[in-house]
């Protein structure tokens, strides 16, 4: 009796720590945003936009906006975003929205700070690498949006656009955010062969485009997208109902035996995306401090809330 007692407490404990708002896990993420837009935007802006190069998703549809009107690909980029944003609140929920609509609005900072940085006397962009240099243009800048991009998803944003849309897929199937921006960003880099004319424009929007997936999976990771969790805990009930509560899955229950204690314990093993990894660690943080946690990808999860087998 007084063990359930005990639990109940504990859980009530657990559920005021779960409402009550992490300040100094969203202002790291915000820094984390931050930083990933200005490297992001800087790749635009040093090595994209003065060579006229460009990618898919709303950014890079923008941008050929800007090579053939001259309109500011950053004030096209609020425009877009306007209605995604609150989709993204409809369908993502409002933290990942309020940190999504921070990513936008740094990203239309950046751009217009990069672009005014590397501005010249005659008003054009400087070409840091010189005239004739758009393969290395593209391969930099693609590699800086990658990594920039990266750390945006990792800290649980977007910069709006098609990302929303790629965030939005991956919530509801267990698809590569970087595969999904692939399949959707083909026809706008293939449009921009009616503004220049020039195929070689459009394999080098293609190049940057490959780079850029690549260093955005690279940095999230997102090729696997399960994770399990292992946890070493002696408040494995209330791991367990954690776990449920906040991202829905459930867990396993191992029988186990301390090897020099020889005492019983229980083992937790769950699986979860990979896009909920920060949010269990920060919830197996916060209900045992204590706690000894492994984690490593799988190569398939395969049941209810993952994929359907179809061999």
């Amino acid at each position: 009796m007084k063990s359930k007692t005990k639990l109940a407490e504990q859980r009530e404990k657990l559920q005021n720590r779960l409402c009550k708002f992490h300040i100094w896990d969203f202002v790291k993420d915000m820094i984390f945003i931050n930083l990933g837009m200005a490297i992001y935007d800087f790749g635009w802006a040093l090595f994209l936009l003065p060579y006229k190069i460009t990618t898919g998703g709303g950014v890079g549809l923008c941008a050929i906006v800007q090579y053939a009107t001259g309109f500011p690909m950053q004030y096209s980029v609020l425009i877009i975003n306007a209605g995604l944003l609150l989709l993204a609140w409809w369908q993502l929920g409002w933290k990942f929205a309020s940190k999504s609509l921070y990513a936008v609005l740094s990203l239309t900072l950046y751009l217009q700070l990069g672009q005014d940085i590397v501005t010249d006397e005659s008003y054009g962009l400087w070409r840091v690498l010189g005239d004739n240099q758009e393969g290395i243009a593209c391969i930099l800048g693609a590699i800086l949006n990658g990594i920039g991009i990266g750390m945006v998803f990792m800290s649980g944003g977007s910069t709006g656009g098609w990302d929303i849309i790629a965030s939005i897929v991956n919530k509801y199937r267990n698809v590569s955010i970087g595969r999904v921006l692939l399949y959707l960003d083909l026809f706008v880099i293939g449009s921009c062969y009616f503004l220049f004319h020039s195929w070689q424009m459009v394999v080098f929007g293609y190049v940057t485009l490959v780079v850029y997936t690549f260093a955005v999976d690279t940095m999230i990771n997102s090729s696997k997208q399960d994770i399990q969790f292992t946890i070493y805990t002696r408040h494995h009930d209330l791991m367990v109902e954690s776990i449920r509560m906040q991202t829905g899955h459930t867990a396993t229950l191992l029988f186990a035996e301390g090897g020099f204690t020889h005492n019983d314990l229980r083992v937790v093993v769950t699986i979860v995306h990979k896009s909920e990894q920060v949010e269990v660690l920060r919830l197996i943080r916060d209900t045992d401090p204590e706690a000894f946690v492994t984690f490593h990808r799988v190569e398939g999860a395969f049941g209810k809330g993952f994929n359907v087998i179809r061999a």
